[in-house]
């Protein structure tokens, strides 16, 4: 018989698989989001440089 306390412990148990899974999944695609989010910035500043007087700073 399963008690109250085996079904919490299964329950965090399930919980950090998917954790670590996730965190897995996610280091391994980071570089492409990383290369997306550059792609999105350069597009958007290009379009918005005027505005500022064309002057960026990453600070």
């Amino acid at each position: 018989m399963i008690t109250a306390v085996m079904w919490i412990a299964i329950g965090v148990g399930v919980v950090l698989v998917i954790a670590v899974v996730v965190g897995i999944v996610d280091a391994a695609n980071a570089p492409m989001w990383r290369q997306v989010a550059r792609e999105r910035r350069q597009r958007w500043e290009s379009r918005h440089a005027g505005h500022h007087g064309g002057v960026w700073d990453d600070d």
